[in-house]
């Protein structure tokens, strides 16, 4: 056999296993983010390009080397959406919806990047947006939250990584001051933070190949102005309060140029080199430059492909199913009866419906994991009975009540 077509590189099928997984975390995470007052959002797979541009970065990574851009009949540049923050925050905007308000979103979205372990060119972003809420009380609610999570997940082995980007102005100073500190050593770095050292000198503290070579620099937080400071040291003092493990990282920048404040990062050992669950902070100033108020904003978003990887293997609830089998073709419109009685029960039933031989029929119950298989024959018929086997144990029983011996 020769496959004509194979799917894009990037790209995966999502079955058995898998989607149950990914199944459960959307049904935990509903319920999860229920209890702390988010509803949830969806929004179109693709936007405006400039969207992106304006809001997300033109020197970050994504916009720069990572959208998939194309034009469509109208001649209009659009996006398909590579992350969560801006279509939500434009959702909120072109709808009215009043502010403050909290959305969670569970949606798949598009980068063009190498693909490696828990990273695919399409994949699905769990996440979260509190907007409208100014003090750093918010702050401690979304780090809460992404905990909530990940304990509700099964998930352990992480942790936590704190950091303060401060506000425009204090990023001005640190940029000046690292295009001053690097200047003579710039051409010793990667062709990447060459090039954001003409552009966004901040950006380099993001570097995952030259972290070694900023170690001795001064951080971020050296630059905070008082308000800055001030948010921070607040928050810092809400999460030994609710003795919230973390850990302060100057390192921790985000790759995306919105974020002001606080700034995190979601670390997991057991996932290597790409160790980011998630992450998130505030921005305190992209609604306003979205055309809205001035509202400050913060969320975080978890990679759903990387919680799949450390994730502990959901426990199966256990169907129990029902396979029913019929002798000849004569017993079929009675199995069929039978398959919709059972599920009509909600029970969970299924039968082969393309006569097989019987012994083809019951290897098919066999490999589906049936729990118990009701037999119909033309005796069974006369007698107005089923025979019932258990798969398990190899009894058979004779009844005309199939279901007290069926389990929910």
């Amino acid at each position: 056999m020769s496959i004509k077509f194979k799917k894009i590189r990037g790209t995966r099928d999502i079955y058995g296993e898998e989607f149950e997984k990914l199944f459960f975390i959307f049904e935990k995470s509903r319920e999860i983010f229920s209890k702390y007052g988010y509803d949830f959002i969806l929004t179109p797979a693709f936007e405006s390009k400039e969207l992106f541009e304006k809001s997300t970065g033109e020197t970050t990574d994504i916009v720069q080397k990572e959208m998939y851009v194309f034009e469509d009949l109208s001649g209009r540049k659009l996006a398909l959406r590579p992350e969560g923050t801006p279509p939500v925050l434009r959702a909120i905007l072109e709808n009215n919806i009043e502010i403050p308000c909290k959305f969670a979103y569970f949606m798949n979205m598009f980068r063009y990047e190498r693909p490696q372990k828990g990273r695919y060119r399409e994949f699905f972003q769990l996440g979260a947006e509190a907007v409208g809420f100014k003090e750093p009380y918010i702050d401690l609610e979304v780090l809460l939250l992404a905990e909530d999570l990940l304990k509700n997940l099964g998930i352990k082995d992480y942790r936590f990584e704190i950091n303060s980007v401060g506000c425009i102005s204090d990023r001005e100073k640190y940029s000046k001051y690292l295009r001053n500190i690097l200047k003579d050593k710039i051409n010793n770095f990667c062709e990447n933070c060459k090039r954001r050292y003409e552009r966004n000198p901040f950006r380099i503290i993001d570097c995952k190949i030259d972290k070694a070579k900023i170690r001795e620099i001064k951080s971020l937080m050296d630059f905070l102005c008082d308000d800055c400071r001030r948010h921070h040291e607040i928050l810092i003092n809400l999460l030994e309060k609710e003795n919230f493990k973390y850990v302060e990282n100057p390192l921790i920048v985000r790759g995306l140029d919105y974020y002001t404040r606080t700034a995190f990062e979601i670390i997991s050992d057991r996932l290597g080199a790409q160790d980011a669950l998630g992450g998130g902070g505030r921005y305190d100033f992209l609604l306003k430059d979205m055309g809205g108020p001035d509202s400050p904003g913060i969320g975080f978003a978890f990679g759903v492909e990387r919680l799949m990887l450390v994730m502990e293997d959901i426990k199966k609830k256990d169907k129990a199913l029902i396979y029913v089998v019929y002798v000849t073709e004569k017993e079929k419109d009675e199995a069929i009866k039978w398959v919709r009685k059972i599920r009509e029960n909600n029970l969970y039933a299924d039968m082969e419906w393309d006569y097989r031989s019987l012994k083809s029929q019951m290897r098919k119950a066999n490999n589906k994991g049936a729990k118990w298989v009701l037999i119909i024959g033309e005796e069974e018929i006369k007698r107005e009975k089923v025979k019932l086997k258990n798969m398990e144990t190899g009894e058979e029983i004779l009844t005309d009540n199939p279901f007290k011996f069926f389990e929910k």
